[in-house]
């Protein structure tokens, strides 16, 4: 009973001291917080708070993107704006002039345009087998399972890498002396050089980007399925609807707005794919696996003969394209609304 009443006597004076520092900083912020009320009044107090982040995204945001777009229109392998030339737009017009889009080997700049087939190549089967796989896995998941918290945390744990150590382990895994190699071989199969066929390059590209992110669109679609009434599937099942029917008519149209979220973040990421691929096969074998943002950087930094303004003219025609997948994810989702609330 000595010792209940010690330690209720000294719980006050031990929560006095720790909110002690706490009162000296609001007491700081008292007077110039006040101030700043006074001078730009309750509704512009929202301003403010939003400047610092403001100035943030303009100095490491906006004003690079203004550089990046002064930089398409000047030429020659100099760095500072002086040293360089205007050109207009000469870089666009490089980018562009091809006899055949179709046919990357009739254009000027053929890399590039290869670069632009593998990345729409890329991009429409990686995210469908993604968005599939993210989908299918978050309904399992869902389910009433033994063990459900350690593989969720399975399926999530690529996530926690960083892209170069996912592109450097499927390396380790794929190379000619691989471990897939060494067990194929202990069963009797030839090696095969995964990273040096066009069609095994791009396959194992789109693999490694689909493992590495499956996690994280999975726990988004996650989220939805929980937010689901449970009361709209047991009145499905009083009714006797097939799972097939229920899935169709309850699952996907609730979990609609975080599919529309994980389909836009999946193609943003994909248009953008670099870390995992430049890791894994370096573009090639040639250029099979060639993407936009390697050829932004190879052609701006890499080569011998840089050239910063066609760089930066490929990567302005990437930001406009990433810029259209945005609004067209918000005009889906706005007329999604609009047609929820007739």
């Amino acid at each position: 009973m000595s010792i209940v009443s010690e330690t209720r006597g000294q719980a006050p004076s031990l929560s006095i001291v720790l909110a002690a520092p706490l009162r000296l900083v609001m007491g700081a912020l008292n007077a110039p917080m006040s101030f700043v009320q006074r001078r730009f009044g309750l509704g512009g107090m929202g301003a403010v708070f939003l400047a610092p982040n403001m100035l943030i995204f303009g100095v490491f945001v906006l004003i690079p993107v203004a550089i990046n777009l002064a930089y398409s229109f000047t030429g020659g392998m100099a760095i500072f704006f002086g040293e360089r030339h205007v050109v207009g737009f000469e870089q666009y017009r490089t980018l562009f002039a091809c006899g055949d889009y179709t046919q990357p080997a009739t254009c000027r700049e053929d890399a590039f345009w290869q670069s632009i087939h593998n990345t729409i190549f890329f991009v429409l089967v990686q995210v469908t087998v993604l968005v599939l796989a993210a989908l299918g896995t978050a309904l399992v998941l869902n389910r009433e399972m033994r063990s459900r918290g350690f593989w969720r945390a399975v399926f999530f744990f690529p996530v926690l890498l960083s892209p170069v150590v996912v592109g450097l382990i499927w390396k380790w895994i794929l190379q000619r002396d691989g471990l897939l190699n060494a067990v194929l071989v202990d069963y009797g199969f030839d090696r095969t050089l995964w990273l040096a066929e066009r069609n095994w390059a791009m396959f194992w590209a789109i693999f490694v980007s689909v493992w590495a992110h499956l996690g994280f669109y999975a726990l988004i679609l996650l989220a939805g399925l929980q937010a689901i009434p449970r009361d709209l599937y047991e009145a499905a099942m009083m009714d006797g609807t097939g799972r097939l029917r229920t899935f169709w008519r309850i699952t996907l149209p609730l979990l609609w707005p975080n599919l529309l979220v994980v389909i836009t973040l999946a193609l943003i990421r994909a248009v953008q794919i670099f870390d995992e691929a430049y890791v894994l096969t370096g573009g090639g074998p040639g250029t099979s696996t060639l993407f936009i943002t390697q050829y932004i950087y190879e052609t701006g930094f890499a080569h011998v003969l840089r050239n910063l303004g066609l760089a930066s003219a490929a990567s302005i025609l990437m930001g406009v394209v990433l810029v259209g997948l945005t609004l067209l994810q918000l005009m889906a989702s706005n007329r999604r609304n609009r047609e929820g609330n007739r």
